[in-house]
């Protein structure tokens, strides 16, 4: 996967994550900073806790003032025009499954590059797509969507592990399209459809 192609796709990722984290500050009564705050953890968390645990440092968002700036802005944007968000959830969870589709596939291409096996990168870019949520909900107060049992965390990894097998072979770039179609796709479905992760016997969703 070319580099330009590459930033392209983590920008895109990381102004969608952004959206999400500012919504939840604005209805979190935060003000201008904290709302910011969350875009920044949400856009960035998953790719900063990645590039430091294959040891890339410092993280490309500390280095690329674009990995900055774009979450920034989305930030503002939210914080002023928050009434015309707040009617777009539906959009907006659409949103983020396309964020989490473009993460996990970026993540994974990164990971694999860093010279991991292709189950550690799945996981790294697995990682890639849920962190920066997961940081946000636990900034904010809430239990994280991957533990509320929605599938989150599993269409993540389905799409990380073909892009990782992508890469690792050498595949053409087109085949990214289908990693990123089976993350999608399977976040999209079980959102439609209403599937959730398996409890333990006994135990019924609330």
């Amino acid at each position: 996967m070319s580099d330009t192609l590459l930033l392209v796709l983590d920008l895109a990722g990381i102004a969608v994550f952004a959206s999400t984290g500012a919504l939840v500050g604005v209805r979190k009564e935060l003000d201008v900073f904290g709302v910011t705050v969350l875009a920044l953890i949400t856009g960035l968390g998953g790719g900063v806790l990645r590039d430091v645990l294959i040891g890339s440092v410092p993280p490309a968002a500390l280095e690329d003032w674009r990995y900055l700036v774009v979450p920034a802005a989305t930030a503002l944007a939210v914080f002023v025009f928050h009434p015309a968000f707040g009617r777009m959830e539906r959009q907006i969870m659409v949103l983020d499954a396309v964020g989490l589709a473009l993460f996990c596939v970026t993540g994974a291409v990164k990971a694999d590059e860093a010279g991991l096996n292709v189950l550690a990168a799945s996981v790294l870019g697995t990682l890639s797509g849920i962190g920066g949520g997961m940081l946000r909900d636990v900034v904010a107060g809430r239990v994280p969507v991957i533990f509320r049992g929605e599938l989150y965390a599993t269409p993540a990894f389905a799409g990380a592990f073909v892009a990782t097998v992508v890469h690792h072979e050498g595949y053409s770039e087109w085949w990214y399209a289908l990693a990123f179609a089976v993350c999608l796709g399977w976040r999209l479905i079980a959102l439609k459809r209403g599937w959730t992760a398996p409890l333990p016997p006994g135990i019924d969703h609330a």
